[in-house]
């Protein structure tokens, strides 16, 4: 196969281009559902998602607390749909997180909040969807049809929507500014070539994420892609966890990305990423103040928070290679759908 075959490649390098039609097309509904979380003000966020949503919604928790100041929970989808128990949500914000919008469980878990009172948002690519129906504010991300299984446009524009619900909110005109001037960032992000992590890991059955802050969530994103996408057995890790205890199994040559974007946490993932290169891993970091481990190209954003998302956008154009690398098909990985429906 060639590097434009897949399905999964394609929508890729669609990434800039969707970036685009949803800063377009979705700046009025997003301003209202921002400026009805300013009029509500609540004291706590409350999160509804599942797999690479789910990473959006620990990429806005993060993401919140910095910028917001306010704490942000993840709900169990199963305490509504599988328990049938309630929980008390007046006052709080919800975001519900589901490209699709279709999982009962998610879709139930929305509907309690709504029922308790909490002020319901819908991030997803489907205003049309059970999900929407359910939030007062249905956000539509326009990143239109995403046909390979592996979620990469729809997890780009999740995130972009994510952020910039959370700029409306609190009126950032420096976080509104660096999302407006992504697109064109992100086309150069999804033409780096990561072409050292990418031969590393294709021949290796197990590796390390990591991540801090932020950029912790696409670190857990990225483990997932190389599970579904590659079949490699991927961990993700906050640098400041891996040392305590999972660093045990690395030895010479094992795999570890590192993800970090210009923030307060570049310093200490950098050491960290050091320290782990210096007992014979395979270290590569999305930083150029690393020492013994192997600096990545990178596109930066001018904004910490918009770094991640050049920086997945840049991981995805490389595990997708990997994944053709290994000889398996990435637009079909084996035993998943497009569309996950659990209850």
């Amino acid at each position: 196969m060639t590097k434009a075959d897949t399905r999964m490649r394609r929508e890729i390098l669609e990434i800039p281009e969707a970036a685009a039609r949803l800063l377009d097309r979705g700046g009025d509904a997003v301003a209202r559902a921002g400026a009805a979380l300013h009029y509500a003000d609540p004291a706590l966020l409350v999160t509804v998602a599942r797999g690479s949503s789910d990473h959006v919604a620990t990429f806005l928790k993060y993401a919140t607390e910095l910028l917001a100041g306010r704490p942000v929970a993840s709900l169990g989808p199963s305490v509504a749909s599988v328990y049938g128990r309630s929980l008390r949500l007046d006052g709080a914000g919800c975001v519900a997180i589901s490209q699709s919008g279709q999982s009962p469980d998610i879709v139930a878990m929305a509907r309690m909040a709504r029922e308790a009172e909490a002020l319901g948002i819908a991030i997803t690519n489907d205003p049309a969807s059970p999900l929407a129906a359910e939030c007062a504010h249905p956000l539509d991300i326009h990143a239109g049809p995403e046909l390979s299984v592996a979620a990469t446009k729809t997890f780009v524009n999740s995130a972009i929507c994510a952020l910039w619900l959370l700029a409306e909110w609190v009126g950032d005109d420096d976080l509104r500014a660096a999302l407006r001037g992504l697109p064109p960032l992100l086309e150069k992000a999804v033409a780096l070539d990561w072409a050292a992590p990418r031969e590393a890991t294709a021949a290796n059955g197990s590796l390390y994420c990591l991540g801090r802050g932020p950029a912790y969530a696409l670190a857990c994103e990225a483990a997932l892609k190389f599970k579904e996408t590659c079949q490699l057995h991927a961990e993700a890790y906050s640098s400041a966890e891996v040392l305590h205890g999972p660093v045990s199994i690395v030895d010479r040559g094992f795999p570890v990305i590192a993800l970090c974007a210009a923030d307060a946490a570049e310093g200490p993932l950098v050491e960290v990423a050091d320290a782990m290169a210096g007992k014979g891993a395979q270290v590569f970091v999305t930083s150029d103040r690393a020492g013994a481990a192997q600096a990545l190209p990178v596109i930066r954003t001018g904004h910490p928070l918009t770094d991640p998302i050049a920086l997945i956008a840049s991981f995805y154009a490389m595990v997708e290679r990997v994944a053709v690398a290994r000889g398996i098909d990435p637009d079909a990985p084996r035993h998943l759908r497009k569309v996950t429906e659990t209850r």
